[in-house]
């Protein structure tokens, strides 16, 4: 019986390690995320545990969603790690390091990887050659062989899309590119869901209000890409006369890519239907749950006939930005 009283304390050991296991600290410039740690717990063999890694180096602006306090996991990093916890289905390598960590030799450890990432050549916040530091080898293989086999994916989030311009690859591979965001962060506007039964769409609904910064793209090819979602003109107070998509999925060779533009706010991040959504993208790049990623370029074409009328029928209508 003395042996008995101590096993609820010895349960909360092992559950309080287990959980910690499962979390990677934040690594220093010239740490290795890739390398296991000596010591670390080894998941189930029986119990397959993806692995992915999360790219948030910024260049030219760095979003407090992506900014390290003390030491600690950013706000997106945090929640993405978290999913990974609490799924139980991968776990999450952070880096602020591309130069180091997005090698052809580090690629070859993950399943996934994940940009939030920024390098938009900004003549206000920095010069042109402000460039994220991934090798054109290291670029070429990714997009021309990683990305392409079955079980691979990409998964970008906000900034991702204001990265890499001088890449035409990867405008090519992501289907857009930042062109400006004529709401600022905080303003408040409808997305309308066009694929409800994709894995990444399920949490939001048919239609859902939000306040974030909201991209507007430039080089969009809709006839390449899956819209999932998209701003409502015509229910949104700030009208522009052009086609907004929030979000977007495509097969790339065997490989898949999801996009989203919403996670400027770290209050985005905390909200348990956008974290269920990156959740959602990661089950489907798995092959874990099905999802369409047929292109429906009239999808797009529809939104932009509503943007122009909702924008031309609007009395207080501005200048589009």
């Amino acid at each position: 019986m003395r042996y008995l009283r101590w096993l609820p304390v010895a349960c909360l050991l092992l559950g309080t390690l287990a959980w910690q296991g499962g979390r990677t600290a934040a690594p220093a410039r010239g740490e290795d995320p890739a390398t296991p740690k000596s010591g670390a717990a080894k998941p189930d063999a029986a119990k397959r545990v993806y692995r992915i890694l999360m790219l948030s180096e910024a260049e030219s602006f760095k979003h407090s969603s992506v900014t390290r306090k003390d030491g600690n996991l950013s706000p997106a990093e945090r929640t993405v790690t978290d999913l990974g916890i609490s799924s139980g289905l991968f776990h999450v390598d952070c880096s602020q390091d591309c130069a180091k960590d997005f090698t052809k030799e580090k690629l070859a450890n993950y399943d996934l990887v994940f940009f939030y990432t920024q390098s938009a050549p900004d003549p206000k916040v920095g010069p042109p050659s402000k460039k994220l530091p991934m090798s054109k080898e290291s670029l070429d293989y990714f997009f021309n062989d990683w990305l392409k086999q079955k079980g691979h994916g990409y998964i970008g989030t906000h900034s991702a899309a204001d990265t890499l311009h001088e890449s035409d690859a990867y405008k090519d591979m992501l289907g857009a590119e930042f062109r400006k965001h004529p709401w600022g962060n905080g303003s408040h506007v409808i997305v309308t869901v066009h694929d409800t039964k994709h894995p990444a769409m399920k949490p939001w609904g048919d239609e859902f209000e939000i306040a974030d910064e909201i991209y507007a793209f430039q080089n969009w090819h809709p006839e390449n890409v899956r819209v999932l979602m998209s701003i409502n003109m015509e229910k949104t107070a700030h009208k522009e006369p052009f086609h907004v998509p929030v979000a977007w999925c495509r097969d790339y060779g065997e490989g898949k890519v999801f996009y989203i533009s919403l996670g400027h706010d770290e209050s985005v991040w905390a909200n348990p239907k956008y974290q269920q959504s990156l959740l959602g993208a990661i089950k489907w790049e798995l092959n874990l749950e099905p999802g369409d990623a047929t292109p429906n370029p009239d999808v797009s074409k529809a939104q932009q006939k509503q943007a122009e009328e909702a924008y031309a029928a609007d009395p207080n209508k501005k200048p589009p930005r």
